[in-house]
């Protein structure tokens, strides 16, 4: 049981990181295609997302030592399932408790969110969901018959034509349940109305904002990491490896240019774009406003940190500015938008058109 729950976990945390992996293209993708960020698709997603681990970590963990396993063959007959529930029927007791008749439900229940998934997620029938359900349960299988594909000399997890059998039926159950949500809610298409502008709200700043967090701190570890490798590899220079101060430099230096470029060519940050805003209206020049709105970006407030000593502790203090001013300047636009003297629009607005989309003044 422990073992169970110990898996369950690994599932969820292997789930939800791989989600705030994801977050930012998966903002970016909603509001192109939905106009929004809907809580509810975002955590059924999510629960796909872990879904989809625990289907390997059930199936596959704990691994075992190499020199402890027994070798199994295959189970071939389609017919093995019958005899299981024969079994499970004549046997003295309860046969809803039998393991035999126990191990087919728990293989049927099993799929059964790949099959919500498939009509609700992707908007795709019964068809598509014993696909689905027969491709991912085989591979299952054949990872089992492979020793994990060669890791182990051997298998030593029956593979079984009778899970194949009620993995798929258990897709087309749930791909069936999943006909009581209501169709407005269910497939990948676009919506009518997800190229009208919608209200500037401070949740949607504070996204931008979360976006922007994100995607920096992304960049930065990639950066970071790759410095580190070049020193290690290339230039073996262990020294400066054990510093670590050029790779914390690169993985600050880096994005904040990335940064900077954009916002300058584009005058939007990462999340900015994600979230479909746009900082407009400054009377300054627009270089001059849009290098002011990276300056009271993460983009910039980082950047100040590398200059040491009382800047470090400036750029926090700044960081944590910025957030409260969230919360106290009109419609969220922040930091950037005092310093740029910019205002925040849906990018979606034709703002040459103020008669049918008018411009909120800060």
């Amino acid at each position: 049981m422990e073992d169970q729950v110990l898996l369950g976990f690994i599932a969820i945390a292997v789930g939800v990181a791989f989600g705030i992996l994801l977050f930012v293209p998966f903002v970016a993708v909603s509001y192109r295609r939905r106009g929004r960020l809907g809580f509810g698709r975002t955590l059924l997603w999510l629960a796909a997302l872990i879904y989809f681990w625990a289907i390997w970590t059930y199936t596959l963990l704990p691994l075992p030592d190499p020199d402890t396993i027994r070798c199994v063959g295959a189970i071939t007959d389609p017919m093995s399932v019958v005899r299981d529930v024969q079994k499970a029927l004549a046997a003295p007791g309860n046969p809803l408790r039998h393991p035999a008749l126990l191990q087919l439900v728990f293989n049927v229940v099993l799929f059964v969110p790949l099959g919500f998934f498939v009509r609700v997620l992707a908007g795709r029938g019964i068809l598509t969901a014993l696909a689905a359900g027969f491709g991912l349960s085989l591979l299952v299988e054949t990872t089992q018959l492979t020793g994990v594909w060669g890791v182990y000399p051997c298998a030593y997890r029956f593979f079984d034509v009778g899970d194949l059998m009620t993995n798929t039926l258990g897709a087309v159950v749930g791909c069936t349940v999943a006909l009581l949500v209501p169709r407005a809610l269910r497939g990948a298409k676009a919506s009518p109305d997800a190229d009208l502008p919608r209200p500037v709200t401070r949740g949607r700043r504070a996204l931008a904002m979360l976006c922007d967090g994100l995607a920096f701190g992304f960049l930065s570890v990639g950066v970071s990491v790759t410095v580190q490798l070049w020193l290690q590899f290339v230039a073996d220079d262990r020294a400066a490896v054990l510093d670590g101060g050029l790779a914390s430099a690169a993985g600050t230096i880096v994005p904040s240019a990335l940064f900077l470029v954009l916002i300058l060519i584009s005058g939007r940050s990462i999340g900015d774009i994600a979230v479909q805003l746009r900082y407009t209206g400054s009377p300054l020049p627009a270089p001059f406003a849009r290098l002011l709105r990276w300056t009271g970006g993460i983009g910039g407030l980082s950047a100040l940190a590398l200059l040491g000593g009382l800047f470090d502790l400036a750029s926090s203090l700044l960081i944590l500015v910025a957030i409260v001013m969230l919360f106290t300047t009109r419609f969220g636009r922040g930091l950037p938008g005092v310093l740029s003297g910019q205002h925040l629009v849906d990018a979606r607005a034709d703002i040459r058109d103020p008669q049918r989309f008018p411009i909120t003044t800060p």
